[in-house]
């Protein structure tokens, strides 16, 4: 699932669902951070950044996701 503010962002930043779910499966996991009630990771694959926070042992939410000019 996607939040509404990962949609607008990756809107601004020109990032599909595709090159999101392309950095969950071979990006560079950083250290999680406990934020907000829950731990979030950072992914990230040259200057893709997406910010997960599991949701079960199957599902995961995708918080926010950015492009680094």
């Amino acid at each position: 699932r996607f939040t509404s503010h990962a949609l607008d962002e990756m809107v601004k930043d020109a990032i599909s669902r595709d090159d999101v779910f392309a950095v969950l499966r071979g990006g560079v996991v950083e250290p999680g951070e406990f934020e907000r009630g829950s731990w979030r990771y950072r992914v990230r694959v040259a200057l893709t950044y997406v910010v997960i926070a599991f949701r079960s042992e199957s599902a995961l939410l995708v918080v926010t996701a950015w492009r680094k000019k």
